[in-house]
């Protein structure tokens, strides 16, 4: 069954696209509902675990009780700022062997990993020298 066209959900994934800061469901409603003022939060909510379901978004759980959601599939990793709660995407080299690592006397099969990093990020770590 092919899944009908939805301008709503069309446009939550345009939000998405432009942003690289994680949003919650509830930033993305905010955003949205200026385009579309009769979307609902449910509705956004909805949409983005179709997109999410679907492979199209990522949905991140970092821990601090709401879904984050990101536009870019690709596999990379994220930094967690522990003083503004700031969430980005950071650049580096594929740690893939760490699969190898953890099977290592594991009887079971690594199917992948998720990894997030934490600590200050340079905004804060500028704030806190000022």
């Amino acid at each position: 069954m092919a899944l009908k066209y939805s301008r709503q959900r069309e446009a939550i994934k345009e939000f998405l696209c432009t942003r690289k800061d994680h949003p919650t469901a509830d930033v993305v409603y905010a955003n949205v509902s200026r385009q579309y003022p009769n979307i609902s939060l449910g509705t956004v909510y909805r949409n983005l675990t179709l997109l999410a379901d679907m492979g199209e978004i990522r949905r991140l759980h970092l821990g601090d009780g709401q879904d984050h959601f990101d536009a870019d599939t690709s596999e990379h990793y994220h930094f967690i700022c522990q003083k503004c709660g700031r969430v980005m995407d950071l650049q580096m080299e594929s740690i893939e062997k760490i699969n190898d690592l953890a099977g290592v006397g594991f009887d079971g099969q690594i199917a992948g990993h998720i990894t997030y990093f934490y600590g200050v990020c340079g905004e804060c770590s500028t704030q806190k020298q000022q």
